[in-house]
């Protein structure tokens, strides 16, 4: 199988990226998504500009109050940074489920968050943690919101001639854990259903808040407030516990997933119960001081 015939531009400045997309066309950054699309006829772009020489998009940046991923940042890239799991854990939490280490060493955080797979794990994490996308045209820069940034399946909030340049992932405050849980029919495939979790604690390690990310539920990540069953289940319990089988039969009966070839919907929604009470115990005890 072939792609259909384009032309090809390979900027080595952002600039002369911008000025190139201005025209109009496809980015190729780490093509893992793109180029099977390319060559089974499903786009078809009259240009593809290939970013991999723009060495101003190759970055990584951890902060007190965050990770900053560059649009050329590789998945392994950020998935083998303790900087970047010590401040944001859930990102390397996530990145284990993507794909195979061999995707992972060409493919790019901010590429996927791009396709806006609803299958995909990186775009529920954005979302559960209220990240942004910067992006830039030749018309100037813009600050997305992660909960208008995907809006549909492959489909995300950027304009023709726009370049998602960083994403944003905010750091955890203290007493907080993540965790991650999906269910594949082969590690690497894309999950039936996946779970990324947020558990944050008071002072007496008492559930202040529940929430949970689904993918492979929706046409765009999920994102579920599941502080009223968590908090439910709390009482009586240790510190840092509650009944979270409470939260995930909420979960399960708010999730409205299509059925398909690999899993029906009823399947598809037990699922989610199931993952939301393991991913919110496994988050619960990561948010338990000394334990993240």
């Amino acid at each position: 199988m072939k792609p259909p015939p384009f032309d090809y531009e390979a900027p080595r400045t952002l600039g002369e990226t911008l000025d190139a997309l201005a025209g109009g066309g496809k980015v190729l950054a780490g093509g893992q998504s793109l180029i099977p699309l390319l060559n089974m006829r499903l786009a078809a772009p009259d240009r593809l500009v290939d970013v991999n020489g723009v060495a101003e998009l190759d970055t990584l940046e951890v902060t007190a109050a965050g990770v900053r991923v560059g649009a050329l940042a590789r998945h392994a890239r950020v998935e083998r940074s303790g900087e970047a799991a010590a401040v944001q854990p859930l990102l390397r939490q996530a990145l284990r489920h993507v794909a195979h280490p061999v995707i992972r060493n060409r493919g790019t955080v901010v590429g996927s968050l791009v396709h806006a797979d609803p299958a995909a794990e990186l775009p529920a994490v954005l979302a559960l943690l209220g990240g942004t996308v910067e992006a830039a045209s030749s018309g100037g820069r813009r600050t997305i919101e992660a909960a208008g940034f995907f809006t549909g399946p492959l489909e995300c909030a950027l304009a023709p001639g726009e370049l998602a340049v960083s994403a944003f992932f905010p750091a955890l405050p203290p007493q907080t854990g993540t965790a991650f849980a999906e269910v594949a029919r082969r590690h690497g495939d894309y999950a039936l259903v996946g779970v990324a979790a947020l558990v944050a604690l008071d002072d007496d390690l008492r559930v202040r808040a529940a929430r949970a990310a689904y993918l492979s539920v929706a046409d765009t990540p999920l994102v579920l407030d599941l502080t009223e069953p968590a908090t439910r289940g709390q009482a009586g319990r240790p510190p840092g516990a509650a009944d979270w089988s409470l939260a995930g039969a909420d979960a399960a009966g708010r999730v409205r997933p299509d059925g398909d070839i690999h899993a029906g919907a009823d399947y598809r929604r037990h699922l989610a119960g199931v993952l939301t009470e393991r991913a919110l115990a496994e988050a619960a005890r990561n948010a338990l001081p000394g334990e993240r």
